[in-house]
């Protein structure tokens, strides 16, 4: 069963990349205390989410953070290594969280897996956003196809906020 609004943040450990190499950070590290914005992915460096739902954020930022926003974060289903690349590529790295999922604990334990062994991508995460407080989700956006990035992009979140 998906989390929904009301429902607080399953608590697990994600993969960041520290300053001397993978380190983990809890959901309550991450969560505890802090109003952020999350915004889930299939892959990184897919072309939906490289072109467009991740610069989207990275583009409003000031205006998320002018909301009273004290964090985003981005999580995928991909490896801490993958997760650095992306945030250097991007941009990103220093301005949002990227944060590895990469056995899809955090995304099986939220309900918001999804299969595209089709495609060859094997598990991955629904494309969504979420606006967390304290651990609790006020607000959860995720789309119906994961090549879709509408609902659960910065301008809807910003709406929301």
């Amino acid at each position: 069963m998906a989390i929904t609004a009301g429902d607080k943040l399953p608590d697990t450990k994600f993969k960041i990349m520290g300053s001397d190499g993978p380190q983990e950070a809890s959901t309550a590290e991450l969560f505890d205390g802090k109003k952020v914005v999350v915004f889930g992915v299939p892959g990184a460096f897919t072309p939906t989410c490289n072109m467009n739902h991740l610069p989207g954020f990275l583009k409003n930022l000031d205006l998320i953070k002018a909301k009273g926003v004290d964090d985003v974060a981005v999580i995928s289903v991909n490896d801490v290594f993958v997760m650095n690349e992306w945030a250097k590529a991007s941009g990103g790295k220093g301005k949002i969280h990227f944060l590895s999922d990469g056995a899809a604990h955090f995304t099986k334990a939220a309900g918001l897996d999804i299969d595209l062994s089709e495609v060859g991508l094997g598990v991955r995460s629904k494309r969504y956003s979420m606006i967390v407080e304290n651990g609790k989700i006020t607000k959860l956006n995720v789309e119906e196809s994961p090549g879709v990035a509408e609902l659960s992009g910065a301008a809807a979140i910003l709406e929301q906020l």
